[in-house]
């Protein structure tokens, strides 16, 4: 009984692992293309943003815009997916050039910083690095992921 016990007990730890493993960010790869412009995502690393399916497929950007086009649009440019299929959301915070979580962080909207399509949305991991941003880079406003809409990224091009 202890063995089928530990058995099951490893093989749930294991699925477990897997799923959260599909929560991670992906290493972006030479190839990989973003989804809504074409440019070869890795040559813009301090821009990178990713979604990633709860199936495991992903898709990543050059910037944040570009991501939010894409998830604001799906019928355009994944029909087989919609927001209900997303696992996690990830983004480069500008400062620190590492990827957090695009549904908590921050986002600044208006700066004199230009990504690589231009006009972007800059991430922060938290209030004080966007409150610094936005006023070192004058910046219009800051904005969290819920209160991002498709009048705003339209007006960042």
């Amino acid at each position: 009984m202890g063995y089928g016990r530990t058995r099951l007990t490893a093989i749930l730890l294991i699925a477990s692992l897997s799923l959260a493993a599909g929560d991670q960010p992906v290493k972006v790869a030479p190839g990989d293309k973003c989804p809504v412009c074409g440019m070869f995502v890795a040559k813009y690393p301090d821009f990178v943003a990713q979604v990633i399916f709860k199936d495991g497929s992903y898709a990543v950007f050059d910037g944040v815009k570009d991501m939010m086009k894409y998830y604001f649009n799906f019928p355009k440019y994944n029909p087989a997916k919609t927001a209900s299929d997303i696992s996690r959301i990830w983004v480069t915070d500008y400062y620190a050039l590492e990827l957090i979580d695009g549904v908590e962080a921050f986002y600044v909207i208006g700066s004199n910083v230009y990504g690589p399509m231009g006009h972007e949305l800059i991430p922060f991991k938290d209030e004080a690095g966007a409150q610094e941003f936005l006023k070192d880079h004058q910046g219009k406003s800051q904005v969290r992921f819920n209160r991002i809409t498709p009048e705003i990224v339209a007006g960042l091009d």
